[in-house]
């Protein structure tokens, strides 16, 4: 019952994405992750193939209720014979035509065995249906997940080219005071040209991560668009405007020393982005009702469990075999020849075998049980395989939620010190390797944050697939 009310929700929710799916990629729109999911679902030539498998196995199903319908023969016939001997000779016209009725009236239970078996079927081509939108929906996730990652990599790029900028009017300023050395002015002068490469790659990472979100989702020459962010992955990329201190302006003090302004935080531009909004939720269940829904979801489960039900029913049909069919007919016959005509009704009950062959049907219950045995294995190893999955994807995700506030504790602590190491510099009490250290820790916890958030979206999508869920 809770696999039919399962299978139930599961056609519910593919035809109320049919319903309100999105029809295409408009230039500039923005889409969520639902949208993109709808589109695979809609345009994968796989899901069609397995949607004309549920049709051909609805068919059968047809095919096997036909035996309740009655059946109609009609023939018509005309014979001439001419026979001549030395005696006599004579010769005869036949005309023929008769139409009949057939009707099965009971067959012991053959009729309901094939009927239920090829509704269990149909049933397994309906879950591998499902089977197949599940696995399009998950690939659709990873690329989407990547998508996201990969922009809010360029977003922190394009923040450390601005610092890096900052950065050498700053040191210039400095080096024109006679306040730093050549050295520094041409080290920043590097970090500034590396900053600048690091963007180009990130944002052609971007653009590769783009075409692979549209291949998920079978689209060639897709629009430019947006993509919105999701619960779980919801980095804001927007930034603050960076003001850069002009320290050329600044005045000298009564010992000689630049009189400084506070230093203009370099780290603005971040502060504003990927840590303060984040919001992360625990995964709520524990890995042993993980594993529960699993086995209650998986349509590759569910799918070899009505294989098994249709396998069964099989084995039924075959042992009863050996019993008759009762059949009814009615019939209208009408003959005119050379000497006479007739015609009339006919009418008949009758209990027979089609060609029965006992040995025959002997080996194939033993054919069938041993396919019924072959399913039962089937259905036995998929749950164990289903156990590891959940439990592997589980294990993973759960790691990655740990790694999570320990990454922001990362994030924030990199980032004091860089305001330390920045503010240090700007007054003239740290030095410039100090700096570009700092600076670099905080670039590389931001990456390192980022990319921890899609390596746990992506595994809480593989345990949600794990699990059966879309």
């Amino acid at each position: 019952m809770k696999r039919l009310i399962y299978f139930l929700v599961l056609i519910l929710s593919v035809f109320t994405l049919e319903a309100n799916a999105i029809e295409e990629i408009n230039q500039g729109d923005t889409l969520s992750l639902n949208d993109c999911v709808e589109l695979a679902i809609q345009n994968s030539p796989d899901i069609e193939i397995y949607k004309q498998y549920v049709e051909v196995n609805d068919a059968r199903v047809g095919q096997s209720k036909a035996s309740y319908f009655p059946t109609i023969g009609a023939s018509v016939g005309y014979d001439y014979a001419n026979n001549e001997n030395k005696y006599r000779s004579n010769h005869s016209n036949n005309t023929t035509a008769r139409v009949a009725l057939n009707q099965l009236i009971y067959s012991f239970g053959k009729v309901l065995s094939q009927v239920k078996m090829q509704k269990f079927y149909k049933i397994s081509a309906e879950y591998d249906l499902q089977n197949a939108i599940l696995n399009t929906a998950n690939n659709v996730k990873s690329a989407y997940y990547g998508v996201l990652a990969a922009k809010a990599n360029v977003d922190i790029q394009q923040a450390n080219v601005y610092v890096n900028e900052r950065q050498y009017d700053r040191t210039k300023a400095f080096f024109d005071e006679g306040l730093v050395s050549k050295i520094d002015l041409v080290n920043q002068e590097v970090y500034l040209s590396d900053a600048k490469i690091n963007l180009v790659n990130a944002e052609n990472l971007y653009q590769v991560a783009i075409v692979q979100l549209n291949n998920a989702m079978y689209i060639v020459d897709a629009p430019d668009y947006q993509i919105e962010n999701t619960e779980t992955f919801n980095f804001k990329n927007n930034y603050a405007e960076v003001n850069l201190l002009n320290i050329a302006n600044n005045t000298t003090n009564a010992d000689g020393t630049v009189a400084t302004t506070p230093a203009v935080l370099t780290m603005q531009v971040e502060k504003n982005d990927i840590l303060e909004n984040y919001k992360f939720t625990p995964y709520p269940y524990t890995m042993k009702e993980s594993v529960e829904r699993a086995y209650k979801q998986r349509p590759d489960l569910l799918s070899m469990e009505a294989t098994q039900d249709a396998v069964k029913e099989a084995l039924n049909y075959t042992k009863r075999s050996y019993l008759p069919d009762l059949t009814g007919s009615v019939g209208y016959n009408w003959n005119n020849n050379t000497y006479y005509s007739t015609n009339g009704v006919t009418m008949g009950a009758y209990l027979s075998t089609n060609n029965l062959n006992i040995m025959d049907t002997k080996l194939r219950i033993k054919e069938n049980k041993a396919q019924l045995e072959i399913a039962k294995k089937n259905v036995e190893a998929v749950k164990q395989n289903i156990y590891f999955q959940v439990q592997k994807a589980y294990i993973n995700m759960i790691q990655l939620e740990k790694n999570i506030p320990l990454m922001q504790t990362r994030v924030k602590q990199t980032l004091e010190n860089y305001e330390l190491a920045d503010a240090r510099y700007e007054v003239g009490l740290g030095n410039f390797i100090e700096l570009q250290d700092a600076k670099e820790n905080y670039n590389n916890a931001q990456r390192d944050y980022v990319q921890t958030i899609y390596n746990y979206n992506v595994a809480l999508t593989n345990l949600q697939t794990a699990m059966g869920e879309k």
